[in-house]
């Protein structure tokens, strides 16, 4: 594009990953023509319906907010090419882009995805990192294609992970850096500076499925370096727990131990100000922090201040609890 103006732009993004790269390009002047985001929907205690983060930041900037069920009607599809865009990006939108809304704008439109691609590919890129024991994730912008996560990376930001990392901290961490990389690569594009698209590799390639409640209870007869990276990965949602006698109890903080043990998984082996240690299919996971139903998150110390521990956490023949 012609460097002399600055390219319109569309932006189509819903959560809170996606406002760090729209007030970026708002702070640098390249404000939207649009900004696209779910529907509301209902949320917090009362199911009231709320707007996205997204739409929040969008309406404080003064910028025209649309909200489509989505992208594949005509009447959709129109409203975009009146604005003549030259870039869409998108990030954690939540709406598939048909092929006839991905050649709307003359440069395409670009993704922030939170993986080094073409490893975690999907929905939960994040927390599958930590989960996997990756020492290193980061940031992609993407040329978007029909495809899952599958097109042309166009700038690649790598960062390392040391093991301390929750899904809330790297979460942040991602988010600043897509939207730093984003600015660069949207600057390269407003200079008239090409950006060259690579072709993802098929080797490496993996996919990140969405979180689901339903994975968050700890299974005892795992090892306990995969519990403690559930914890961390869980964390702020779903929250990684267990049955504590007949309490659903909430696991906020763990170290894993490689002792050896010949305990049934879940038995508690033993209790100290340090923590609650608990044998597992291989090694030892000591508990630091955890939250009882209605109340507060608490060390070990504190809740062992409170009551006695079963003997088991879970016993072996558990059944499915609440």
């Amino acid at each position: 594009m012609s460097p002399d103006r600055h390219p319109v732009i569309v932006f189509a993004g819903t959560p809170e990953f996606a406002v760090p790269p729209l007030d970026a390009l708002i702070g640098a002047g390249y404000r939207p023509a649009r900004v696209l985001t779910q529907p509301d929907r209902p949320a917090g205690r009362g199911r009231r319906l709320a707007a996205s983060p997204v739409k929040q930041a969008a309406l404080a900037a003064g910028i025209e907010v649309e909200q489509p069920v989505s992208l594949r009607s005509a009447a959709a599809q129109d409203r975009l090419r009146e604005l003549a865009p030259d870039l869409m990006i998108v990030v954690a939108y939540g709406l598939l882009l048909p092929r006839a809304v991905l050649d709307i704008p003359a440069h395409g439109c670009w993704n922030i995805h939170a993986s080094l691609l073409p490893r975690w590919r999907g929905a939960a890129p994040i927390q599958r990192a930590i989960e996997a024991g990756d020492r290193e994730t980061g940031v992609c912008i993407m040329q978007m294609d029909e495809g899952l996560d599958t097109g042309p990376v166009l700038h690649t930001v790598r960062l390392p992970l040391d093991g301390s990392e929750t899904g809330g901290s790297l979460h942040d961490r991602l988010a600043a850096a897509g939207a730093a990389a984003l600015l660069d690569c949207v600057r390269r594009l407003a200079a008239g500076d090409p950006l060259r698209a690579t072709p993802q590799a098929d080797a490496g390639a993996c996919y990140a499925r969405k979180l689901d409640k339903s994975e968050a209870r700890i299974d005892w007869h795992d090892p306990a370096t995969l519990i403690e990276r559930r914890v961390r990965a869980f964390d702020p949602w779903p929250v990684a727990w267990c049955m504590i006698g007949d309490e659903r109890t909430r696991i906020w903080s763990t170290t894993a131990r490689d002792d050896a043990h010949d305990r049934e998984p879940g038995a508690v082996l033993a209790t100290g100000p340090d923590g609650i240690d608990v044998a597992t299919g291989r090694g030892v996971l000591r508990i630091r922090e955890l939250q009882r139903p209605g109340k507060r998150r608490m060390s070990a110390a504190d809740y062992l201040n409170a009551g006695r521990l079963p003997a088991y956490l879970e016993p072996p023949d558990r059944d499915a609890g609440p």
